[in-house]
C-alpha cells in the first residue's frame, strides 16, 4: 500500500510505477463528482452514484467501486442512459412504490423511493419498492444496508442483460442476476450478503482481463460453448451460474420477480447499448423491506437475540460471515483516512475529465 501517498504528487507516483494510488475520501468523491458532471450528468445524478461508488470503494469492492465510473460514462457514450433523467413516482399505495427512473441511472430513484419504502414498512409489517426503466450498475447491498441501519430487514433483486447460460446450456439467456440480503444487528455492521447468481459478477471478469489474468476454470464459456478460462472469450461467450442448477433456478427466480411479477422486461428482453437510442438497455429492480418490530412487537428484541446466537454459533465454527471481510476493509480504510486504486484505473479516471 502506497498509504503516505497524496494524489497531487502525480508525475512521482507514475515515475515510481507503484501498483496504486491513494485517495482520501474527500478526494474520491470530489473525482467522482468531476467526471460525471463533465459528461453531462445531472448534480442530483452524480451525487447518488458518488455515494455509492465511493462507499463500495472504501468496502475494497474493486470491482463495483471507482470502476464503474467508466461504464457510466460509457452508458453516457452508447446512450444508453440519460443523464439528466428525473425519476418519477407514479405509484404510491398501500405497501407498494413504484419509481419510474425514466431511463436513468437507478440509484437516484432508490433514494426517491426509500423514506417511502421505510416508512410503509414499519406502518405494515412488509413493503416494496420497484424501480422501472432502470441502468443499475451499482452493488446491491448498499441499498439493503440502508433499510437495516433503520433496523429494518431488506432484500433486494435485479436482472441484468442476458450474460449467463443457463445449466445445462451454452448460449447467455439469463443475467448475472444479484440478489441481497440485510439483517439488522447491534453495533455498526447488519448481516449481509450480495452475489451474483452466476459463478462471478461480470465485472470481476472484467478485472481479470484488465490485468492480464486467467479467470478460474468454471466461471465461463467461449463463443463455441467450450469451457474457457481466457477473460476476454469469456466476456465474448457466456458466464456460468454458481451451484449449476441451483444458481440457475434462483437466477430464473430473479428474472420473474424483477421482470415480469412488477410489470418489467426479462434480461434478454434487453442488451447492452450500442449508440442506438432505441436499444433497450434498462430493466427493472425489486427491493422488499421487512419491520420486526411491526411482525413482532412486545416480542421484537427476543427475537433478535435468537438471531445473534445463530451468528454466534456459525462464528464459533470458525466459519466467517459473509461480508465480514468488506466490513474490515471498510473500519480500516476508514481509520487510514483513504482507498487504494490501481494505478491504471486511476489513470483512466483522470483521462475522463480530458
Amino acid at each position: 500500500m502506497e498509504s503516505g501517498r497524496r494524489t497531487e504528487d502525480v508525475t512521482s507516483l507514475v515515475s515510481e510505477a507503484p501498483a496504486s494510488v491513494t485517495l482520501s475520501y474527500d478526494e474520491a468523491i470530489q473525482l467522482s463528482r468531476q467526471i460525471l458532471t463533465h459528461h453531462g450528468y445531472s448534480a442530483d445524478h452524480a451525487d447518488a452514484i458518488t455515494r455509492n461508488v465511493v462507499t463500495v470503494q472504501m468496502d475494497d469492492g474493486h470491482s463495483h467501486g471507482l470502476y464503474r465510473l467508466l461504464s457510466c460514462i460509457e452508458m453516457v457514450r452508447q446512450k444508453g442512459v440519460d443523464p439528466q433523467a428525473k425519476p418519477v413516482i407514479v405509484g404510491n399505495e398501500g405497501s407498494l412504490i413504484r419509481v419510474d427512473a425514466q431511463r436513468g441511472n437507478s440509484l437516484l430513484a432508490f433514494e426517491m423511493g426509500l423514506p417511502r419504502l421505510l416508512d410503509r414498512a414499519r406502518q405494515q409489517g412488509i413493503a416494496a419498492l420497484s424501480i422501472h426503466h432502470a441502468f443499475h450498475f451499482s452493488a446491491l447491498w448498499t441499498e439493503v444496508e440502508a433499510i437495516a441501519a433503520e433496523g429494518l430487514v431488506g432484500l433486494a433483486v435485479t436482472p441484468t442483460h442476458p450474460f449467463v447460460a443457463p445449466a445445462g446450456g451454452t448460449k447467455p439467456l439469463l443475467g448475472t442476476n444479484p440478489i441481497a440480503f440485510a439483517w439488522p444487528r447491534p453495533g455498526d455492521f447488519p448481516y449481509a450478503f450480495d452475489f451474483a447468481t452466476s459463478m462471478s459478477a461480470r465485472g470481476e471478469i472484467e478485472l481479470h482481463r484488465r490485468a492480464g489474468e486467467s479467470i478460474p476454470p468454471g466461471w465461463g464459456l467461449d463463443a463455441e460453448g467450450q469451457p474457457t478460462t481466457d477473460p476476454t472469450e469469456a466476456l465474448a461467450g457466456a458466464q456460468l451460474p454458481f451451484g449449476d442448477y441451483k444458481g440457475s433456478a434462483l437466477s430464473t427466480m430473479i428474472e420473474l420477480l424483477a421482470g415480469p411479477l412488477i410489470g418489467d422486461h426479462l434480461g434478454h428482453q434487453t442488451r447492452p447499448a450500442d449508440g442506438d437510442p432505441e436499444t433497450r438497455s434498462d430493466h427493472g429492480e425489486l427491493i422488499i423491506a421487512l419491520s420486526p418490530q411491526a411482525w413482532l412487537g412486545a416480542r421484537t428484541d427476543h427475537y433478535l437475540a435468537e438471531a445473534e446466537k445463530l451468528f454466534a454459533g456459525i462464528e464459533a465454527q470458525g466459519a466467517r460471515l459473509p461480508s465480514q471481510r468488506r466490513f474490515a476493509a471498510r473500519q480500516r480504510n476508514h481509520e487510514a483516512g483513504g482507498m487504494n486504486i490501481p494505478l491504471a484505473l486511476y489513470e483512466d479516471l483522470r483521462a475522463l475529465l480530458d
